[in-house]
């Protein structure tokens, strides 16, 4: 008979008081935000201390927004303080009511979830983490200081790390200023001694506020001693654009073609909410395609609502105006169609959006995008049938996608049925979009860092890149089993499609360049180093048909007085020095970590723009193809014995490969 068990109880655990009240810890203040700054602003990478900058600028922007600045002036000084000033309204310096002994000012400084935008009272829309953002820069800075003119007098306050160092003082009358400024300097205990504020990214981000809201201008100053090179952003700069995203869209398509020779924008209000949407697309023959969003002035990298919205009205709107010529074949046409060559930005203005995390990444506010649907829709038929070139060419090239889309899905089918290989390809893979395999080229990089800045980089329709995760098995020592277990080069065959092996197919290889782009160090090396193994152990007539590369990118660049070249290793960048620079020694020299960290404009100049690049040819020398196995097996194989015997017996030999 069955007896009754706890399947929960231990008998060999302590029952005792080892987990009483005692262990449970209330962290008070801004406290929670020193201990998990991940939970606020997403981590303590480069990326989360550049959003300290996003969040005090937001603030200023939503003052702009709401109509009471119209400029506001961004400051980067030598020793990596921020300092960002508008002249709004200025935040309030009174009492609190529930706080009578202390300001407002200071409440919104020291406490989470203290802010003017919970309601619609001070600003009817807001990019601001609802009280979060300001508090959440002050526990995470080590020296932060606010300066508020209200009614022509100057406040100011002093913080650190969350707590004020000084009493709000009144330094008296002020004239002809008004507003709030915030100087702070980001906590070295918290993002490390080495983090730094990088002006170009800053100045992008100045910019892009800029663009998307028209009424405001942005002033820049960076310190010059931290500026280097012709790539990096002026000294001071000042920012206004009145055609908001559409001189945006310009700037960035410079002179790329397009489908139609005008790209479709507008800006509406929304008929029955506050907010506005304003939008501006472009349909690209050679330029990355992609659409950026942003909600209240916020980006949100990974779209939303608002960009649902907007493409149910492109699709919807295109098929109702074929439908209205008698074009049979606009049934076929879908929202891909439509948005895969698309290249434009959309930024909506909403009360109390709703995002997905908390640094905002995502709209979820499900109701936008209808609104933006009906909003984008009116003025997209408007637009089609007041040209009705543009519209016509337009169709029709969204037709040809739909045809191409059709075309591939039928092939696959067929490959189903006649129980042929059916093509799968990894989901990191940046695909090009050249039907042809004759001059297309596909890119392996290591991680996604890497992969993110070659997707940027990459000409997009003969290019492809696929990021691996680090360093990938090593053939020449591993079985058969985990071979095929390996899912970083069962990605990479996949993405190749002519396998491996006596199954080799030269008329199935999806590329006609398939080039190893690893980082300028020993890592790097090592990975090319395992890759090469991989191809000549699995591929080997993809060497002997002259498919196989190694990239060159740099290790170093070296500016001076606005004059900037690139060097391979050291002996490069001595030479550099000595012919280019007539070996001064107020050379500028920055070594880069690895290509993610390489800006996307860099690792297209100098390592994958045909016209500016270095490739190295893989070969296996007719000469010596019969030594080639066994000299692979010592490198690379199990034995690190013949590897050390061999390295030791022929290291004086070694010579710089002459590129």
């Amino acid at each position: 008979m069955a007896s009754d068990v706890d399947l929960f109880a231990d008998p060999s655990a302590d029952t005792g008081s080892s987990y009483t009240a005692r262990d449970i810890e209330v962290l008070e203040g801004l406290e929670p935000v020193r201990r998990r700054p991940g939970m606020y602003i997403g981590g303590t990478d480069e990326r989360a201390y550049h959003h300290m900058a996003a969040e005090v600028l937001d603030n200023s922007m939503d003052e702009a927004v709401a109509g009471h600045a119209s400029r506001i002036e961004i400051e980067l000084s030598a020793d990596g303080t921020l300092a960002i000033r508008d002249n709004g309204r200025g935040i309030p310096i009174d009492p609190h009511p529930r706080h009578p002994d202390t300001s407002a000012l200071e409440v919104i400084m020291t406490t989470l979830h203290a802010g003017g935008k919970f309601s619609s009272k001070a600003y009817e829309t807001s990019g601001g983490l609802h009280g979060v953002g300001i508090s959440v820069v002050n526990a995470l800075s080590d020296r932060l200081e606010v300066e508020v003119v209200r009614d022509r007098r100057l406040w100011r306050q002093t913080y650190s790390r969350g707590h004020p160092t000084s009493a709000l003082e009144d330094k008296g009358p002020i004239q002809n200023r008004r507003g709030t400024l915030v100087r702070f300097h980001p906590d070295p205990e918290i993002f490390g001694e080495a983090a730094r504020f990088r002006p170009a990214r800053l100045y992008r981000m100045a910019r892009s506020k800029a663009f998307l809201y028209r009424g405001v201008e942005i002033r820049w100053t960076c310190a010059p001693e931290l500026l280097a090179g012709k790539d990096g952003p002026p000294e001071t700069d000042s920012f206004h654009f009145p055609g908001g995203l559409a001189d945006f869209l310009a700037v960035e398509l410079e002179d790329a073609r397009t489908v139609t020779p005008e790209p479709f924008s507008g800006v509406v209000k929304f008929a029955d909410r506050p907010g506005s949407v304003e939008w501006a697309v472009a349909w690209t023959l050679d330029v990355e395609a992609g659409l950026s969003s942003f909600c209240n002035t916020v980006p949100t990298p990974q779209g939303g609502t608002h960009e649902q919205g907007l493409r149910a009205a492109l699709a919807k709107g295109l098929k109702a105006y074929g439908a209205l010529k008698n074009v049979k074949k606009a049934g076929i046409v879908q929202p891909d169609d439509v948005m895969g060559t698309v290249a434009g930005l959309i930024s909506v203005f909403v009360r109390e959006p709703e995002f997905q995390g908390q640094t905002k990444e995502k709209l979820a506010t499900a109701e936008v995008a209808r609104v933006v649907e009906n909003a984008v829709r009116d003025h997209f038929d408007h637009w089609l049938s007041g040209h009705p070139a543009m519209a016509d060419a337009l169709l029709e090239w969204v037709i040809d996608r739909a045809e191409e889309r059709t075309r591939r899905r039928a092939e696959k089918e067929v490959s189903r049925r006649t129980a042929t290989r059916k093509l799968r390809l990894p989901g990191k893979l940046a695909d090009c979009t050249a039907a042809e395999r004759q001059g297309t080229e596909i890119f392996i990089v290591e991680g996604d860092s890497a992969g993110g800045s070659a997707k940027q980089a990459r000409a997009r329709a003969n290019q492809a890149v696929l990021p691996l995760r680090g360093k990938i098995l090593n053939v020449a020592s591993a079985g058969a089993g985990k071979l095929d277990a390996n899912r970083e080069l069962s990605d990479l065959v996949q993405a190749l499609g002519c396998g491996t092996g006596t199954k080799y197919r030269e008329d199935d290889l999806r590329y006609d360049k398939v080039i190893i782009m690893t980082d300028a160090d020993v890592d790097g090396a090592h990975i090319a180093s395992l890759l090469m193994t991989f191809f000549y152990r699995e591929m080997r007539s993809l060497i002997d048909q002259g498919h196989l590369y190694l990239a060159i990118p740099p290790l170093y660049r070296l500016s001076q007085g606005g004059r900037s070249f690139y060097a391979r290793d050291e002996a490069h960048r001595d030479e550099i020095v000595a012919q280019e620079f007539k070996g001064s020694t107020k050379v500028e020299v920055s070594r880069f970590k690895g290509l993610g960290e390489m800006m996307p404009a860099q690792l297209r100049e100098t390592t994958m723009d045909p016209k500016t690049r270095s490739l190295l040819r893989v070969t296996i020398p007719m000469a010596e193809r019969m030594d080639t196995g066994e000299l692979v097996e010592q490198l690379m194989g199990k034995k690190a014995e013949r590897r050390f015997a061999y390295i030791s017996e022929n290291a004086a030999f070694v010579t710089d490969i002459d590129i």
